[in-house]
């Protein structure tokens, strides 16, 4: 509970009152808030574990970003609290940026080349950033565009790296989502005193952050015998699919022990059908991230484990190192090719900490 990096997910709580205050070009943004959580926090939370900018003196007084992600969701909205107050602290220093921060309501690695492709096209943005959807389809257009004079980063949730033969310059996000997978594995089975038929929802076929951490839990099963990992589904990132995946398989494997969810709608999804079906007390679930019913599930016991990213981080240390990358700087000295931002594994014990702290409920 001391980790200082996880406590700037309290961040959050001034996204979900106000939503990000998007220049006039975002307001043009595609998509819709889909946070259930508006109004519900306390606004004196906001500044407490606020970063600052670091000593670096940017080149230009103005920068124009393309910045897209995977799909609309709460989960990016908290990222987008970051990149807001990042930008703020630029304008404090009479250095303003402006950007687009874009999605669709479904995703689509089609979809996000067409975005990223018409960005470039305008040759009216100084970087362009994506959260990378599908690295086999994906990448080459990142490459084809870095060919072209673009200054290309990946950000958020999902990297395509060098060992992907991709060009991108630097990435700013979860880099440990494999070690992520293997965690939330390793809880199980420890509850499961290391046997019993288990499951998992995955998420989006492709997307490296679903798929990461559906990898790393997969070799902390086969290291136990008695550990049987009966069913993988994807999700699509999606609760209701989800949900009704998690149906299915109390109703096909009656003897289910367990379920490991690789994102944050999934874990909400699976939690709603366990409860739904009155089988809450027979089904460990752990899984992804800060959604208010997720931790509402873990203060009751539906849930028993989830991993919180560092949204808020993720948001600033993408803006700051945009700016560098657009003034022409490459990775070394002042920013890292890939950034270590936080997971933290919270339990039951720690949900009415967290539900007060981000959403400002009171037991």
């Amino acid at each position: 509970m001391r980790n200082l990096r996880i406590l700037s997910l309290l961040l959050i709580t001034s996204f979900l009152i106000s939503g990000c205050s998007y220049n006039n070009q975002q307001k043009k943004n595609d998509v819709k808030n889909t946070s259930e959580a508006k109004n519900e926090a306390l606004e004196n939370e906001r500044f407490h574990f606020a970063p600052t900018l670091d000593s670096y003196h940017p080149k230009k007084k103005s920068y124009n970003l393309y910045l897209t992600y995977k799909t609309a969701h709460p989960w990016w909205d908290a990222v987008a609290l970051g990149i807001e107050d990042a930008v703020k602290q630029y304008e404090q220093k009479n250095i303003f940026i402006t950007y687009d921060y874009l999605a669709p309501e479904k995703m689509s690695a089609y979809d996000q080349i067409e975005r990223i492709q018409k960005a470039a096209a305008t040759r009216s943005y100084d970087v362009i950033g994506v959260d990378v959807a599908d690295i086999e389809i994906v990448t080459p257009v990142i490459n084809k565009l870095i060919d072209q004079g673009h200054k290309v980063m990946t950000f958020s949730s999902s990297d395509s790296g060098k060992e992907n033969g991709c060009k991108r310059i630097a990435y700013v996000g979860n880099t440990h989502n494999y070690k992520d997978g293997t965690i939330l594995a390793q809880a199980l089975c420890e509850k499961l005193n290391y046997k019993g038929k288990v499951a998992m929802l995955v998420g989006n076929h492709g997307a490296p952050c679903h798929e990461d951490r559906a990898l790393g839990a997969k070799e902390i099963f086969s290291k136990y015998p008695e550990i049987e990992l009966v069913d993988v589904q994807y999700d699509e990132d999606l609760e209701e699919l989800a949900c009704d995946f998690t149906k299915d398989f109390l109703k096909k494997y009656p003897d289910l022990k367990g379920l490991i969810c690789c994102n944050m709608s999934n874990s909400v999804g699976a939690g709603r059908a366990v409860k739904e079906t009155g089988k809450e007390t027979q089904i460990v679930i752990t899984g992804m991230d800060h959604d208010r019913r997720a931790l509402e599930y873990l203060r009751d016991g539906v849930i028993y484990a989830l991993a919180l990213q560092d949204c808020y981080a993720i948001g600033f240390d993408t803006i700051t190192t945009a700016v560098k990358i657009a003034d022409g700087l490459l990775p070394g000295k002042e920013f890292p090719e890939m950034t270590e931002e936080a997971s933290t594994v919270f339990f039951q014990k720690d949900a009415s900490w967290l539900l007060r702290s981000l959403y400002g409920e009171i037991d």
